[in-house]
């Protein structure tokens, strides 16, 4: 085979300048077979031969050679370190006029070919970008949008992998595409092609490079992503399909429209019918589906607009089915539980609403399970929503008598920050304005001398001014003369 391949690059450099094209298709495809035989292999005798800087005399639109050669390149470019070496020969300008073409096969290679060089490369991707290769793209998937064939679902395949081994990991080359408009023509190709598994793939993962970055949320708010997303989403039986759709929904669930229009169009129900799927099972990937879900769950409850649909004045079916996370033995969902009450205890008419049906008594239930060597994140997300509820001054007298005070100083021995801070801002708030409450805490002597403690703690600043917060409002709220901060000297304030 060597010999061969050796007399093929041979004949193939007088072939080439003589532009016989009956003979310079032979050497293609013996070029081809060689290639689908060992790519490296050939790839390093063409690469070694000096034919490349040929192959851009042969980027021709009337030459009936023009998708071999094309192709060729595609499948060298395969190879990491034949990347550079295509853009070093001039392939690329060739390359890019050759987008230009009416002749699908010719496309089809041109684009293979295009991003494959892309790939991982900064050189390649810098050199179609001052080809201006990417807008031609993009004008393609526009106008071949609609088309359903078999053939022309390839090509756009072929095209939306190109732009995203265009842009890949590059911010700069990212923000250029969602100026050139390409969000909305990736969701309209999403829609329409939705039973092609390869296009729908490829969309999601450009969609998964996008989104990350922040100018495009707005562009992709506009559409009816959220919809088709939802859409696609409910159809997925496999595990890795699924994985695929949250990764794609993550990012665009930050920003509080698509949260709004996720909501609108069902995902929660979709969530909350895979957590009860997967609850009790003890497979590693339905626990990383479990949390995923969950964890989405929690982020949709952080716009304002989605938490309050999903409340529904504290009747709706979301609500009620998150409460019922609260008491269940699995850790994941104890924390996502805690977390959307914390959210939804976010305006004074929810936490009293909350108050007043018993939330304040599973928050507690849930925190003296974790009392002993508990779950540190399980107890940050209990104390936050029992922080949140007792902001409403209608709540802290009702909180207080249910012992809530009790139930979060059992955490003062906790060595971790985060419980640190919030059990403190839950004291703060439960005691604000009630001066029997803080004069009770006053004399608690080891709440005191923790405080004390910890107004020194100066590696963890928000645990040092909480501490500051708490003692000052244990002074300033209660009536008593004989507290014990009194011995400490903490004045002034």
């Amino acid at each position: 085979m060597a010999d061969n391949l050796s007399d093929t690059l041979k004949k193939l450099k007088i072939t080439a300048v003589d532009r016989t094209d009956d003979s310079l298709e032979g050497c293609l495809d013996c070029l081809l077979q060689a290639l689908a035989q060992n790519n490296m292999e050939t790839s390093e005798k063409i690469q070694g031969s000096g034919i490349l800087q040929l192959f851009a005399s042969l980027l021709v639109p009337q030459s009936s050679c023009t998708a071999k050669v094309a192709n060729i390149i595609a499948e060298i470019a395969k190879n990491e370190f034949m990347r550079i070496p295509c853009v070093d020969a001039g392939l690329i300008s060739p390359l890019v006029q050759l987008l230009n073409s009416k002749d699908q096969e010719v496309l089809l290679q041109t684009g293979r070919a295009l991003g494959n060089i892309c790939y991982d490369s900064h050189e390649g991707r810098s050199a179609v970008d001052q080809a201006g290769g990417a807008q031609i793209v993009i004008d393609h998937l526009r106008s071949l949008c609609s088309k359903t064939d078999p053939a022309n679902e390839k090509l756009l395949t072929v095209f939306c992998g190109m732009l995203m081994n265009y842009s890949n990991e590059n911010d700069s080359l990212q923000a250029q595409l969602i100026n050139m408009g390409v969000i909305p023509t990736l969701v309209k190709l999403l829609g329409i092609h939705c039973q092609n598994a390869a296009l729908t793939e490829m969309c999601l993962v450009a969609f998964g490079n996008l989104a990350e970055l922040e100018s495009s949320k707005e562009q992709f708010a506009s559409t009816n992503i959220a919809e088709e997303l939802v859409k696609l989403f409910k159809k997925q039986i496999d595990h890795d399909k699924r994985e695929m759709v949250f990764e794609v929904l993550a990012p665009l669930a930050e920003n509080d429209a698509i949260k709004l229009q996720l909501v609108e169009a069902g995902l929660v129900e979709c969530l909350l019918e895979i957590v009860q799927q997967k609850v009790d099972s003890d497979k590693e990937e339905d626990i990383a589906e479990l949390k995923t879900a969950s964890d989405l769950m929690v982020l949709l409850l952080l716009g304002d607009e989605s938490m309050q649909k999903l409340f529904e004045g504290g009747k709706g079916n979301v609500f009620q089915r998150v409460l019922s996370w609260i008491p269940s033995n699995n850790h994941q969902l104890q924390l996502a539980g805690a977390l959307a009450i914390a959210n939804f205890a976010r305006n004074d008419g929810n936490c009293i609403h909350m108050v007043d049906n018993g939330i304040v008594e599973k928050l507690m239930d849930l925190l003296d399970r974790h009392v002993e060597d508990g779950n540190v994140t399980v107890q940050h997300a209990a104390l936050s929503a029992l922080r949140n509820l007792a902001i409403p001054v209608i709540n802290k007298a009702k909180m207080l008598s249910a012992g809530v005070t009790e139930a979060v100083l059992k955490f003062l021995k906790s060595e971790m920050p985060p419980v640190q801070f919030k059990l403190l801002g839950t004291l703060r708030m439960l005691i604000d304005a009630q001066a029997e409450a803080a004069e009770q805490l006053g004399k608690n002597v080891k709440l005191v001398e923790r405080l004390v403690e910890w107004c020194e703690a100066k590696d963890h600043a928000g645990v040092m001014g909480e501490s500051n917060r708490l003692l000052s409002a244990l002074i300033r709220h209660s009536k008593s003369k004989n507290l014990y901060t009194r011995k400490y000297r903490i004045w002034p304030f």
